[in-house]
């Protein structure tokens, strides 16, 4: 981590799928996927999944925010899933999918809450947006398979269906924040 790089916690939906977008990102640094937001210390993949910690599937990202705005990765984040459904992102249902930001600084929060106010004036996202604002307490890293997951099973059937389709949108969308050779 270099000395001006900042700390921020994502979730949004699974985070095979998160921890591909941002890491695609120029000005991130690193992107690790884990859980946060609950009360079970040190959880597993299959105590978050089966509900009942309070923890989410989040991405930790790591960021210069000299290279990169939070408001530009607040625009990632909020394109690439959907922050007005409770507790759901697709097929996957459950606590561990809703929209959360764990912010480390006064200032995420700062930003993050006015982007959410803005997105909501200008309804276009069609419906209230349910996505948590709260300070990151303890990030838990995700067991070690499941760190670059997508990178490593390409070919998995999950991979192709729903990650891949969100890459290429973002590949599109946003080609001016991808690093180079993306």
């Amino acid at each position: 981590m270099e000395k001006n790089d900042e700390v921020i916690v994502f979730g949004g939906g699974c985070f095979w799928c998160t921890e591909a977008i941002f890491k695609m990102l120029k000005g991130v640094a690193s992107v690790t996927p884990g859980y946060a937001g609950g009360t079970v210390p040190n959880p597993t993949y299959e105590q978050v999944c089966g509900g009942g910690t309070g923890h989410a599937e989040v991405i930790q990202i790591t960021y210069s925010p000299n290279a990169i705005t939070l408001s530009d990765l607040l625009t990632v984040f909020f394109a690439t899933h959907d922050p007005t459904t409770p507790n759901r992102q697709g097929n996957d249902v459950g606590e561990q999918y809703r929209s959360i930001i764990l912010y480390t600084t006064p200032g995420q929060k700062e930003t993050s809450e006015k982007f959410i106010a803005e997105l909501e004036a200008s309804s276009a996202l069609g419906g209230h947006i349910v996505t948590e604002v709260k300070p990151l307490d303890t990030f838990y890293e995700a067991e070690s398979h499941h760190r670059d997951y997508f990178a490593r099973n390409p070919e998995n059937r999950y991979c192709q269906v729903i990650i891949n389709p969100k890459l290429e949108k973002v590949q599109k969308k946003f080609a001016e924040l991808l690093k180079t050779g993306n």
